[in-house]
């Protein structure tokens, strides 16, 4: 699975390093089995923002991005998306991605967080909840995707910020940048993140390989 990150995230346009971070020995081995460079972090981290901080330490890079090893079909173009809302306005210290939600289902389901925005873009709430509250008119809601970009600065002295009573009470760690007065750049994207955190995700991620594959097989 890590391979196939590695693999698409490779494809973006903007990426001039691709690092992987662990602190497990066999994600190491496996990384290094197909030639991705690794760096070992230390394994008491509370968060993938502090691992992404300490592998990031030993580098001068002034832009560092975010992306989930959990994800194989993360797509290069959404990459690229969350870097440029980052490169376009030189103020912007952290950006990140939003998708339209299209099945009512998960609106509803604190699994999938919730993103509202300013009319410039920037973040005014992430939830679990559903939010906006519709009152009758025709709402629209948005899906928070979880890749990061971070100013070198901002993403150094992240986990030294303080933690308040919403990213305690919604256990969503964006909050903490709100919370600060740190503003996040939402771009929208049409990609839908496909994390694997259960054995059902792997099944569904390995059924879409089969279909891919199969299609790629029919159209040759």
């Amino acid at each position: 699975m890590i391979q196939h990150v590695w693999e698409r995230a490779s494809q973006s346009r903007y990426l001039s390093q691709l690092v992987i971070a662990t602190d497990d020995e066999r994600i190491a081995a496996a990384a290094r089995s197909f030639g991705a460079p690794v760096r070992m972090t230390r394994s008491d981290h509370a968060s993938g923002t502090d691992r992404v901080a300490e592998a990031a330490s030993s580098s001068d890079a002034p832009i560092i991005v975010n992306i989930q090893g959990d994800e194989p079909l993360i797509d290069p173009g959404a990459i690229d998306t969350a870097i440029l809302a980052l490169l376009d306005e030189p103020g912007c210290e952290m950006a990140t991605l939003k998708r339209r939600i299209s099945n009512p289902a998960e609106i509803a389901n604190p699994n999938v967080v919730k993103v509202v925005t300013a009319r410039n873009g920037d973040a005014l709430y992430f939830s679990r909840h559903p939010i906006p509250f519709d009152r009758g008119s025709e709402g629209e809601w948005w899906k928070h995707i979880g890749l990061y970009v971070y100013r070198r600065a901002l993403l150094m002295g992240y986990s030294s910020l303080p933690v308040g009573p919403l990213e305690r009470a919604e256990r969503l760690e964006q909050l903490r940048a709100l919370e600060n007065g740190i503003a996040i750049r939402v771009a929208e994207t049409e990609y839908d993140t496909i994390g694997v955190d259960t054995p059902e995700d792997l099944a569904a991620v390995q059924k879409l390989f089969s279909l891919t594959s199969s299609s790629i097989t029919n159209d040759g």
